[in-house]
């Protein structure tokens, strides 16, 4: 690591997501002097896309293997890297690290920065999960609200107001294949009409609500899932059920699933509950119609001009606005063209990091970081 001031980031990541495809970002950007603490169980070990994707970047990578509620191990594995590395700054990423890491950096007299990235919402345990999560953001030196309504919240939950900054995420353009060559890869035929849902196979994500729409449809549209979660089983039982199994093809997680984009005609985000979604801004510079609800930061993203917007738990509105989308591929074509234009002018990377480095600062923390 190059001499200066130096960045720990710290998260638990799962099947890679839209977390810790911010966190790769983040990172990427602050290589120079970013480190990455990654909390993994024992299965993972060694094997993990996200531990991979960040050493291919060559941002050097600490695995913290651990049981699933080996807290106190993980408490002192992470102290013990803070006693190496003398970060000036521990960024978290996520419950756990925002109870155990940011625990941890304050024993050490080390500054903490958490960025929030959305709460999943749910049952009782994610409930009591929340209310731990809000309780230790209350004494973190700063925290990254990735949209407004989250921020609105953080606030109402009792964090002080100037500790709170909103930072809508950035992105980092990518390489995008070719329509032809990502349906090859995802093994779809040259003419099928496709709609892509990419995202985590949890609740909160609805990928459930998409199913419904595509039992729904008149058009004979297919479905692309890529990823992977806890409630994959119960969505192919709910497709074999409904009759429309035949028409869903599920690809499980995919690696560098932002390149894929192109073998869509239409990208549908059918979340329950959400921050600043990445898969958007991936469908976003893939020039991909878009259909989204408007939920959470949602519509800080896209405008009506840029997407299809619908409320939440409404089936009958995505099967209609894809129904449009196959109806009219011109207007359709008119607002991919104005979201990836807006994706440029808005949601710039350089913007991003500096946004960032400014809340490092607010917490007394000055950093430079190279974009290049």
């Amino acid at each position: 690591m190059k001499s200066g001031a130096r960045v720990l980031h710290v998260l638990a990541p799962t099947t890679e997501g839209g977390l810790e495809r911010v966190v790769s970002m983040l990172a990427a950007g602050q290589r120079a002097r970013a480190h990455v603490a990654a909390v993994v169980q024992p299965r993972r070990a060694g094997t993990h896309p996200f531990v991979a994707k960040l050493e291919k970047f060559g941002v050097p990578v600490t695995p913290i293997v651990i049981g699933t509620r080996s807290y106190l191990q993980e408490y002192h594995a992470i102290a013990r890297l803070i006693r190496r590395l003398r970060p000036d700054v521990v960024h978290t990423h996520g419950y756990r690290p925002d109870v155990v890491a940011a625990a941890a950096a304050r024993h050490h007299n080390t500054p903490t920065v958490s960025t929030v990235h959305g709460f999943t919402g749910g049952g009782v345990r994610n409930w009591v999960y929340e209310r731990v999560q809000l309780q230790a953001l209350r004494k973190v030196n700063a925290v990254v609200a990735v949209s407004e309504p989250l921020a609105r919240r953080l606030v109402a939950a009792g964090i002080h107001r100037e500790r709170v900054h909103c930072i809508r995420n950035g992105f980092a353009q990518s390489g995008q294949l070719d329509r032809l060559v990502a349906r090859r890869q995802l093994g779809i035929s040259r003419d099928a009409l496709v709609v892509g849902w990419v995202g985590r196979l949890s609740r909160e994500k609805g990928a459930d609500v998409m199913l419904e729409s595509l039992r729904q449809s008149e058009e004979p549209w297919q479905l692309s899932v890529i990823g992977d979660g806890p409630e994959k089983e119960a969505l192919q039982r709910q497709a074999e059920a409904a009759g429309t199994a035949r028409r869903v093809t599920w690809h499980g997680a995919v690696e560098d699933a932002a390149a894929l984009f192109a073998a869509f005609d239409a990208f549908v985000l059918s979340s329950r509950t959400e921050g600043t979604p990445i898969t958007l801004f991936e469908a976003m510079s893939s020039r991909v119609p878009i259909v989204a609800t408007s939920v959470g930061g949602v519509p800080d993203v896209v405008s009506r001009a840029d997407a299809i917007l619908i409320p939440s738990e409404n089936p009958e509105a995505i099967a209609r606005a894809l129904k449009e989308i196959a109806d009219d591929p011109s207007a359709a074509n008119r607002r991919a063209v104005s979201a990836r234009q807006r994706l440029v002018t808005s949601f710039s990377y350089a913007g991003w990091l500096e946004a960032v480095e400014n809340v490092y600062t607010a917490a007394s923390i000055p950093l430079r970081f190279r974009t290049d």
